[in-house]
């Protein structure tokens, strides 16, 4: 009748083909899984990182600009910057100290 030839031809086959993929389907989750908790601690620590530089950089900047204009407009020349500047900087620890004093957020990693 028909000299087409099955797509599966033996059923020993398919079992193994079928316990290789479900193995294969396991290993990907827990390789999934393990990557997933590594990502979550370095991005952490580098999002508290460059809030850190941010706040720094910030005050600093900031007070100078802040500063360098009083001097301008006001012809106070290095006294409205250099109080300026050194209160960017209090400031600037002021936030550093405070994110480093608030507990770490619960991303329901547990």
């Amino acid at each position: 009748m028909s000299d087409e030839k099955p797509a599966r031809e033996s059923i020993a086959e398919d079992a193994r083909i079928d316990a290789l993929e479900a193995r294969l389907k396991a290993a990907k989750e827990r390789e999934e899984e393990r990557n997933r908790s590594q990502v979550k601690g370095v991005d952490a620590s580098y999002r508290s990182g460059n809030r850190v530089l941010t706040d720094l950089l910030g005050g600093i900047l900031g007070g100078l600009v802040i500063g360098g204009s009083i001097d301008y407009f006001a012809g106070t020349s290095p006294w409205g910057l250099l109080v300026m500047l050194f209160l960017g900087i209090a400031v600037a620890f002021r936030n550093i100290i405070r994110a480093a004093n608030t507990p770490p957020e619960n991303s329901g990693s547990d």
